[in-house]
């Protein structure tokens, strides 16, 4: 039970992190090295806001409008030039962009490590089927939970989420119908961000805030979007739980093996369907 909650935390917050980046990926088609920053630097605004005021919950609204504001900058000064060339050009341009958004956590808070408080009213535990769960742990899981079915709900069932997902489909349509796909593509990177931003502010009180930390996330993160499917919010859902789920339960039975079995997901999923398991494949002519 006590693995279980804590899968399903790390899951929920593997999914606000790469679901941004499959939102980026899926309209843009930019691969965003620099993604995990934008969760490190969630977590230093966080920690900021918090030592300043006191109040994490203010931390939890300004670190994901931080964010959103840094993915606006990256959109306007380093994605625009990639739409249409190489992969190869995209990852050294966002690869650019993570040791720029590093060097300047570095000058800004140092390299020693911080630490976030969860407000008081989190800070204890709750008996669960006689097992003591942290507090804490069980809000990240409702709270993801109702982000998931927010943006499910924005995606599917407003104006918004058809203008998103159209723009998707057929960028070139939707500017032929007056809408400002340059906007749309912003407003996506910085959306994109800001739910980087808020797993990094989340993550805050459960791991020590430090600049390496964006660069140890964005691998699992790449996981769970080459798992769930390139562009697929559904199936980083799937991927991000089942990475959580593996990794708790490999720290508590075989702590030794923890890279290989999150390796090994990632091998049996290109092994079996490559184009990940909610992805759709690609029909031969």
């Amino acid at each position: 039970m006590g693995a279980a909650i804590i899968g399903l935390s790390q899951g929920m917050l593997l999914f606000l992190l790469a679901a941004g980046l499959t939102l980026i990926f899926g309209l843009l088609g930019v691969v965003n090295l620099a993604h995990g920053s934008l969760y490190m630097i969630g977590a230093y605004v966080a920690f900021q806001v918090a030592r300043w005021s006191g109040d994490f919950w203010l931390a939890l609204l300004v670190s994901p409008l931080a964010g959103a504001a840094v993915g606006a900058a990256m959109e306007w000064l380093t994605f625009r030039p990639l739409y249409r060339r190489e992969h190869y050009f995209q990852f050294l341009c966002t690869l650019g962009s993570l040791l720029v958004l590093d060097e300047c956590v570095r000058m800004i808070w140092g390299l020693d490590y911080q630490r976030v408080d969860p407000p008081a009213v989190l800070a204890g535990s709750l008996m669960v089927l006689g097992l003591e769960i942290s507090t804490y742990r069980l809000f990240i899981i409702g709270f993801g939970a109702l982000l998931c079915g927010a943006l499910f709900l924005v995606l599917e069932r407003t104006t918004l989420g058809i203008v998103v997902r159209a723009a998707n489909s057929n960028s070139t349509m939707v500017a032929c119908l007056g809408l400002d796909v340059s906007r749309i593509k912003t407003g996506v990177v910085a959306f994109g961000a800001a739910l980087a931003a808020l797993a990094g502010a989340i993550a805050a009180p459960l791991i020590p805030v430090e600049p390496t930390m964006g660069f140890s996330i964005i691998i699992d993160c790449f996981v769970v979007v080459i798992v769930g499917g390139l562009g697929n919010i559904g199936g980083a859902v799937f991927a991000a739980l089942l990475l959580g789920m593996t990794r708790a339960f490999g720290e508590q039975f075989v702590p030794d093996w923890i890279g290989v079995l999150t390796y090994g997901v990632l091998v049996l999923t290109l092994l079996l369907r490559p184009q990940g398991v909610f992805g759709k494949g690609v029909r031969a002519s």
